[in-house]
């Protein structure tokens, strides 16, 4: 007998060892023995007469071994690890099983046409009916009867639709269980077309239906392209599940661009009864909630980036009639709604969707269609309440950025005309001037506004004085735009003075921009550091309170080289005025420098300026400090530069403008680089007489305390608090002792 023949007979209740043994045989590589092999040389009616036995075989074992027994098959121990012990007669069934399954999936691949595959079917069948009896413990036999129902579906044998969807449910339970499951997504795809065999309103659907539901909740579904490709494919399926889905994923709204996408390429590919759905039921509830949410509700901002993914996609086939239709029960009741918050979330849909009209309507239709709208924004724009002014205002530079070429003039020079004249001085919100300058920063993008914007922008320059601060910060930022694009020269729109007068007393966030603004006019980091010396000069000569201001944040603006190249530029520059004054013009350390084209300009006499150059040394270095200090090279040679000249500078500046720079600048170097005054400098602070101004001995004190000599101030201190103990009352009024001011000063500081 061939080994054909053995294997056909041994499918039966009394050969079934033998035929588990040909089982194991083909499982074996080192074994000869190959069911599709075998399969593939039966004939036909061999082919059904081994069918047709095995479904004999299946029956007999479930009469022997019911399913309904299978649980209690297995014996648990009460310990906590809970053993399991399986029982022989369900090892043997499931031995059983395993082997039919085997046969049935090779089976499959070797049906031919005209094959008559009945008994095969019911084999299938019976086997995809027992995996919910199946032990959790029994996950081999599982994987294997999920194989056989891919492989029917995917061959489209009849009887598919109960298979294929037992497969679709095992894989869409596999993408929603693994942490990566992008190949099981992929699977998933390949079985979509399974839910076309798949009774939505059927009882046992709704399993299915949850599952699919949980896709819409699922990140890695959400990112993958065929877990997109099947939540697209949903929204067709049925149109009852199409609220279904919507008011899933309005639960939680996440990674709402892809969202977006999902929800833009149902509608392409929707038709019919599913359109209408998506259309009312989704993009029309997302475009209600964008009008009516509270700005403040965090769901607010998720919805409008959901309708921004369809505004962006405007100029596509169907989409501008689409948002015309459904916006046009919505927007232009809500534009002219009591509620003020209404508004402004309409203006800002309406804003970003314009030009809203349909493709189809004639021309003329379709310019008065625009030309009430550019009328609407007019009003919009005088609204009363500052919110919707605001949001109009973003809304029309927008609008003048992106269609500037196909607007007419005349309606973007009143446009701009509103915004420059009318709104930039709207005394009664600082939200709307703030808005105008953020929002004329969008409108120069666009290279064709930058003609007319030269003329009107200079009418704004008493903004950089206005009362709040976030609107004086809008403004420079709109001149920093200005100079970034180059669309004008920003000093036409505020001069010069007027940006130095406002940078030597406004706040650290106009400070730094206007610093920023003009920096490369002060230090054109490209020229020669002589260069940046003079226009340190003329800075100081304009404005010193600007000076000192401006380079108190040029290190944020340039490399801590610069900045020590700068200080040890000035550095000559003093030098060269010594010299210049020095009757003897003896040869020392201070002439041999290269002498400063600065020397006719400036004088050892110009107080003022000699000041006002030292202390912008102790500035600069004040700035980096840290930076120096992580450079020792650089430290060591920046300290032996100015630790030479410091001794001259005390002799040549007595005067208390000069002085004090000096001795911040002496405290920022080491006590030997200054013997001579580091040696008097405590007994300085003794004699200073009772009454002392605080700027005499402020500067001597943080300086002794900076080289490391706290404890001998404290000694003072104690001296101090001695002598200045009351002796006697001899008055009702109280009065303090000069030496405590010092005394207090110390305390408050430190």
């Amino acid at each position: 007998m061939s080994k054909r023949e053995a294997f056909l007979n041994s499918v039966c209740k009394d050969n079934v060892g033998e035929f588990l043994n040909f089982t194991k045989l083909h499982k074996d590589k080192a074994e000869p023995f190959d069911l599709e092999e075998v399969l593939q040389e039966f004939p036909k009616v061999q082919r059904e007469a081994l069918w047709a036995r095995l479904v004999t075989l299946l029956c007999d074992q479930l009469a022997a071994f019911p399913p309904e027994h299978w649980d209690a098959g297995i014996d648990k121990d009460n310990d906590m690890e809970m053993e399991v012990e399986v029982s022989p007669d369900l090892t043997h069934t499931i031995s059983v099983f395993e082997g039919v399954t085997l046969v049935v999936t090779a089976s499959v691949e070797v049906i031919e046409d005209g094959d008559t595959y009945n008994s095969l079917l019911e084999c299938a069948n019976i086997l995809n009916g027992v995996l919910p009896y199946l032990p959790a413990s029994e996950m081999p036999l599982r994987q294997a009867v999920h194989g056989l129902c891919e492989a029917w579906w995917k061959k489209g044998l009849l009887g598919k639709e109960e298979l294929g969807r037992t497969a679709f449910l095992v894989c869409l339970e596999k993408t929603l269980i693994l942490k990566k499951p992008g190949a099981e997504i992929q699977r998933l795809w390949g079985f979509h077309e399974v839910l076309l065999t798949v009774d939505f309103s059927a009882e046992d659907s709704k399993e299915l239906i949850d599952l699919l539901l949980q896709c819409f909740l699922s990140v890695n579904h959400i990112r993958n392209e065929d877990g997109k490709r099947l939540m697209v494919f949903l929204f067709s399926w049925n149109a009852n599940f199409i609220r279904m889905i919507h008011g899933t994923i309005k639960n939680q709204l996440s990674l709402t661009d892809h969202i977006a996408e999902i929800y833009c390429r149902a509608w392409k590919k929707a038709s019919g009864f599913c359109l209408e759905q998506i259309e009312s039921t989704c993009i029309q509830d997302f475009m209600q909630h964008a009008v009516l949410l509270h700005r403040s509700s965090p769901v607010h901002a998720k919805v409008r980036q959901i309708l921004s993914y369809f505004h962006k996609l405007k100029g596509r086939h169907g989409l501008d009639e689409m948002l015309y239709r459904l916006y046009k029960p919505i927007l232009w009741r809500a534009l002219s709604a009591a509620n003020s918050e209404v508004r402004a979330n309409a203006t800002l849909l309406f804003t970003e969707a314009f030009p809203i009209h349909d493709p189809s309507q004639s021309s003329e239709k379709m310019d008065e269609t625009i030309q009430k709208q550019l009328y609407t924004l007019v009003c919009l724009l005088e609204d009363p309440q500052p919110l919707v002014r605001s949001t109009a205002t973003l809304g029309v530079c927008k609008i003048l950025a992106k269609c500037w070429e196909v607007i007419p003039p005349t309606v973007i020079t009143d446009f701009l005309k509103k915004l420059v004249v009318e709104l930039a001085n709207d005394t009664s919100s600082p939200d709307v001037r703030c808005s105008v300058f953020k929002c004329l920063s969008i409108v120069l993008d666009n290279g064709y506004s930058h003609p007319l914007l030269e003329q009107l922008l200079p009418a704004l320059k008493n903004s950089l004085h206005d009362t709040s601060e976030k609107v004086r910060v809008a403004f420079l930022d709109m001149l920093l735009k200005i100079k970034a694009v180059r669309a004008a020269k920003f000093w036409k729109v505020s001069s010069m003075e007027h940006l130095l007068a406002r940078l030597a007393v406004d706040s650290q966030p106009v400070s730094k921009r206007i610093v920023k603004l003009l920096f490369n006019s002060f230090f054109p980091v490209n020229q020669s550091e002589e260069v940046w010396c003079e226009r340190c000069v003329t800075l100081i000569q304009m404005n010193p309170k600007a000076a000192r201001k401006f380079y108190q944040y040029s290190h944020i603006y340039t490399a801590p080289t610069n900045i020590v190249k700068l200080m040890l530029t000035i550095r000559r520059c003093l030098n060269a005025c010594i010299q210049t004054e020095d009757p003897n013009k003896t040869t020392n350390t201070i002439n041999k420098e290269n002498a400063s084209v600065l020397e006719d300009v400036l004088s050892v006499k110009d107080t003022a300026s000699m000041a006002s150059l030292l202390e912008v040394v102790v500035i600069l270095w004040r700035s980096i400090r840290k930076a120096l200090e992580l450079n020792k090279d650089a430290l060591q040679y920046t300290t032996a530069k100015f630790g030479s000249v410091v001794p001259k500078y005390f002799n040549v500046f007595q005067e208390e403008r000069c002085t004090i720079p000096l001795i911040q600048l002496a405290s920022l170097l080491p006590p030997a680089s200054v013997p001579t005054f580091s040696c008097g400098v405590l007994s300085r602070l003794k004699r200073l007489e009772a009454g002392a101004k605080v700027s005499q001995y402020s500067q001597i004190i943080e300086c002794l305390c900076s080289w490391g000599q706290a404890a001998q101030v404290l000694e003072l201190i104690t001296d101090w608090l001695t002598e200045a103990l009351p002796t006697a009352v001899v008055s009702n009024t109280p009065r303090l002792h000069p030496k405590w001011h010092p005394i207090l000063y110390i305390l408050h500081k430190f």
